[in-house]
């Protein structure tokens, strides 16, 4: 019922979202996304020196500061980009990226610029969705943070040491959701798990996901794994399931981790093919890229989950869909 279509290319015109399925009523002005926004911005040490003012556009679906019910777009303008980078490696795919992929699928027509529609550029409209979602499910709340880098809990090292190699390191997201309802979700092909995880992997770069205890738990006895319940409302001793059970809600916080994979954009050499002759030639990537793209992604974590959460609070009854009842115009 809460659906999202994602546009535009890193280096193009703009890039932006659609959202369609929000109730009527609900208050939305540019200036509730500004905190979550800057979140997702470069700037900081180990971030792209990439500086865009990422001013949400909000071209239809909202009248006089209230959501009308019809589909809501939000646009973000490209204004300072720099594509000459690109025009040297046009035929040379950086390993690890979807420059290889996407002239294969696309027949060589694809945007290449800044890594065009593949670019984590795209993910400052689904934050601007998370943040309509998160204004829906409310009390429910989502936060998540980067817990570690390059295998360390010493973020900044991790990402320091890697720059002064010309290289880059991945990360750990850790996701909480709180005041959860009982009882969302599907067994099986809609399970709360399948419908994150579904969501998670649209972000550029993530490689895993796990819930709960996770693949620790795979190690673990019954004894140790099961989450005794506590009292009649679902409450469990521990939250190894990760407020999960049979793909459904428990009402316990729903709790997973995710793997953020290392920039591919480095300056270090490293081996590709030029796609013209299929000749190995050596590749060194300039320009301004993410050392640690992790260091961004906690907030487009949230967005992604609480655009699931809205949909299942929507399918199941637990947002009013009616605001301006409380509130007419």
């Amino acid at each position: 019922m809460f659906r999202v279509s994602i546009l535009g290319e890193s280096h193009g015109e703009c890039v932006g979202i659609v959202v369609d399925g929000c109730p009527a009523g609900l208050s939305v002005t540019s200036s509730v996304f500004h905190d979550d926004l800057k979140r997702r911005m470069g700037g900081i040490e180990g971030t792209t020196q990439r500086k865009e003012p990422d001013t949400p556009l909000i071209k239809s679906g909202v009248f006089k500061g209230k959501t009308t019910g019809t589909p809501i777009c939000i646009m973000f303008e490209n204004r300072d980009t720099d594509s000459s980078v690109y025009d040297e490696i046009r035929h040379k795919p950086r390993p690890g990226h979807a420059d290889f992929t996407g002239w294969i699928k696309y027949g060589g027509y694809n945007d290449f610029r800044g890594g065009g529609h593949f670019s984590g550029r795209l993910t400052a409209g689904i934050v601007a969705a998370g943040v309509i979602a998160k204004l829906l499910i409310r009390p429910v709340s989502v936060e998540a943070i980067l817990t570690e880098a390059g295998g360390s809990e010493d973020i900044a090292a991790s990402v320091k040491s890697a720059m002064s190699d010309g290289d880059s390191v991945g990360g750990i997201v850790s996701c909480r959701a709180s005041n959860i309802p009982i009882g969302l979700g599907e067994p099986f092909f809609d399970s709360v798990e399948s419908l994150i995880s579904h969501m998670v992997f649209a972000i550029p770069a993530v490689k895993g996901i796990e819930f709960g205890a996770g693949f620790s738990g795979a190690k673990t006895r019954g004894s140790e794994c099961n989450d005794e319940i506590v009292n009649i409302n679902g409450r469990t001793k521990t939250n190894n399931a990760g407020g999960i059970n049979g793909g459904i809600t428990n009402c316990n916080d729903i709790l997973f981790r995710v793997a953020v994979k290392p920039t591919s954009s480095i300056k270090k050499a490293q081996n590709t093919i030029d796609l013209r002759n299929g000749k190995t030639v050596e590749l060194s990537i300039k320009g301004r890229h993410d050392a640690c793209i992790a260091l961004r992604v906690p907030v487009v974590v949230e967005a992604v989950t609480a655009i699931v959460l809205a949909d299942l609070m929507l399918i199941n009854h637990k947002i009013e869909r009616i605001f301006y009842e409380k509130q007419k115009p």
